[in-house]
Formats: C-alpha cells, structure tokens, sequence
C-alpha cells in the first residue's frame, strides 16, 4: 500500500507555498503541470496562524525522497521555506479521490 506524509510549517505564507509551486511548474488548483512521479495525492492547508500543513500520499518513501533531493529542497530553499516542524509518514490503509 501507499505512505502518507504529513509535513507541518510554522511562519509560512500562501504566497510561499504558491511561489513554490511555481518554481516545481504545477498547479495544485488545476492539476496541470510536471507533477512527480509517484505522487497520489496532495493537499495543502493553510491556517491564520501562519502555519501550513502539507499532507500527501506517495507510492513510496522513496519516489518522495528523490523528489525532495533533486526538486523540492531546491524550490524550498529558493522560496525562503524553513524547515518543516512536524514531518511524519503513516501507512496509508485507505484512500480515495474522486
């Protein structure tokens, strides 16, 4: 079965996860764009506190760690993402999207 991750950010903004998202080329209000291979699913959530969640299924903890290596640090970093507070996997034991 598939990995869930939960990754959690204190002090980040929408514009920081969109600035992301456009350095990555997708959109996740469209679906359009290169997505990684291996992702199911992704969903971020953000709060007026400033905190962003990002939760997402992968077929495995390692499509997601090569993403992260060669794509998604880089595109952290170069939006001024610090790093997560709460980075956690669970095994996903359901899963649906419609």
């Amino acid at each position: 079965m598939a990995d869930a991750l939960i990754l959690e950010f204190a002090g980040v903004s929408q514009e920081q996860y969109d600035s992301v998202n456009t350095l990555l080329g997708i959109n996740p209000t469209t679906g359009e764009g290169d997505w990684p291979s291996g992702l199911l699913s992704h969903i971020g959530a953000a709060a007026d506190d400033g905190s962003l969640i990002v939760f997402e299924v992968w077929d495995s903890q390692a499509s997601q760690q090569e993403f992260m290596e060669k794509r998604l640090g880089p595109a952290l970093g170069q939006a001024g993402v610090p790093d997560p507070t709460r980075a956690e996997w669970r095994n996903v034991i359901g899963h649906h999207t419609s």
